[in-house]
């Protein structure tokens, strides 16, 4: 019998974000904050754990979400509570629990974790962050292109060249009933292609067998009846308008009318950008409007629409642009002899005060002069400031220039932020 012990790992398909690749998602946090900031969106954070109904009542209980996917537990009162899946139903929670739609128009965002029990694979995992977006009390089309547009600068933000939009209508409740019974008699002709999933959601939540990835079923599907053909005036109105608007801003799209959202509380408007780069998990970004929601959840009637954008799949695309984020220090502090070690770092709490957006990084732990030079220059710092018992007396700090052909120099302490002023 072996002695050693099991290593401890990740669960499957949660995964550690490591120091090497958290410039890169700083990066993008910080471009998502800046551009959400520009457009006066504010910022809510909610819990990561809601009570199951929550999602059974918004995402629909025949869905695969709820049926196949969601982290739900008992808690030691016996209350089912589950991880959230994804965030708009939280984020109606809690506006209705505090009263944020009440004769109010909101402009609000959020990041965070998300949690699915799905096959893991590249660009789909079972913990995933998303950027959540949403409005509330806008019931025209100007603010599904406002949402709409702001994703689409967020990508030239990013430097993202190939992604597209696809857009679609799904109309209002009472044309996509009528349109649902024509929908259903078309694919009941049609059992024999249908798959196991497509026939269970004949019966549950027929829409989304449009959306079926199925090589076999696509022609049938390509036949179909299409929903446009059922839209109410009201619909088709707003659709012209979010369309009208989207072509005087320059902005390209493809109306596709085999796009559905698989979350049961979207009407109207759909979109989603997506990309060929990722293989099947080509989405980024999905949305659209959810005017029933609020209502839905016990709040009172409340047009809505949001959008959400997959972290780590944007991530992925930027990796393969062969971006990278510069993380290194700029300044390594060489602390030489005790006198140095005991009194270098308040001359460098002094550096710091000049220098807020500077990053400085102070020798620890000791070592000869020629070590910590060795570790100041794997480090990736332009500069090196070498205080050792000579300096510390005479109040002087060393200049090195790591990254140039230049002689070490010595200023007094007095003169040193003037010099990294020239330098940095």
């Amino acid at each position: 019998m072996s002695n050693k012990l099991n290593k401890i790992q990740s669960v499957r398909g949660m995964h550690d974000i490591l120091p090497e690749q958290t410039p890169l998602w700083q990066f993008f946090e910080t471009q998502v904050k800046n551009l959400l900031q520009s457009y006066a969106y504010n910022e809510i954070r909610m819990p990561v754990v809601e009570s199951t109904d929550l999602f059974c009542r918004s995402i629909g209980e025949v869905t695969d979400i709820v049926e196949k996917e969601m982290y739900t537990f008992d808690d030691r009162n016996g209350d089912s509570l589950t991880l959230r899946p994804e965030g708009t139903a939280s984020c109606v929670r809690s506006g209705i629990q505090h009263g944020l739609f009440h004769n109010q128009q909101q402009r609000l965002w959020y990041m965070g974790p998300m949690f699915r029990h799905e096959r893991p694979q590249k660009g789909r995992y079972r913990q995933f962050h998303q950027v959540g977006i949403e409005t509330y009390g806008i019931a025209t089309a100007d603010i599904d292109a406002e949402l709409i547009l702001m994703s689409a600068r967020l990508w030239t933000l990013l430097g993202l060249k190939d992604v597209r939009l696809e857009l679609n209508t799904l109309g209002t409740s009472e044309s996509r009933k009528a349109y649902r019974q024509v929908l259903v008699d078309y694919l009941s002709q049609h059992k024999d292609i249908l798959d196991e999933d497509s026939l269970r959601r004949l019966e549950t939540n027929p829409l989304r067998v449009l959306d079926s990835k199925n090589p076999k079923m696509q022609s049938m599907i390509d036949a179909a009846p299409s929903l446009m053909d059922y839209l109410d005036d009201e619909s088709r109105e707003h659709f012209k308008e979010l369309t009208d608007t989207l072509d005087n801003a320059g902005i390209e799209y493809n109306i596709n009318t085999r796009l559905v959202r698989g979350l049961d509380y979207y009407c109207k408007t759909v979109f989603e950008w997506v990309t060929d780069a990722l293989g099947a998990q080509g989405t980024i970004c999905a949305g659209g409007r959810y005017d029933g929601l609020v209502q839905q959840l016990g709040g009172r009637e409340t047009p809505a629409a949001g959008f959400a954008m997959g972290i780590e799949r944007i991530l992925s695309l930027l990796e393969d642009t062969g971006m990278q984020v510069d993380n290194a220090a700029d300044i390594f502090v060489v602390l030489q002899g005790e006198l140095a070690q005991l009194q270098g770092m308040g001359v460098v709490e002094s550096i710091r005060e000049q220098f807020a957006n500077v990053r400085i990084q102070t020798n620890c732990g000791g070592g000869s002069f020629k070590s910590q030079i060795k570790k100041a220059d794997k480090s990736g710092a332009k500069i090196a400031l070498i205080l050792g018992e000579e300096e510390i007396q005479n109040k002087t700090v060393g200049i090195k220039l790591l990254r140039e052909k230049a002689d070490q120099q010595c200023v007094s302490q007095a003169e040193l932020f003037t010099s990294l002023k020239s330098i940095l």
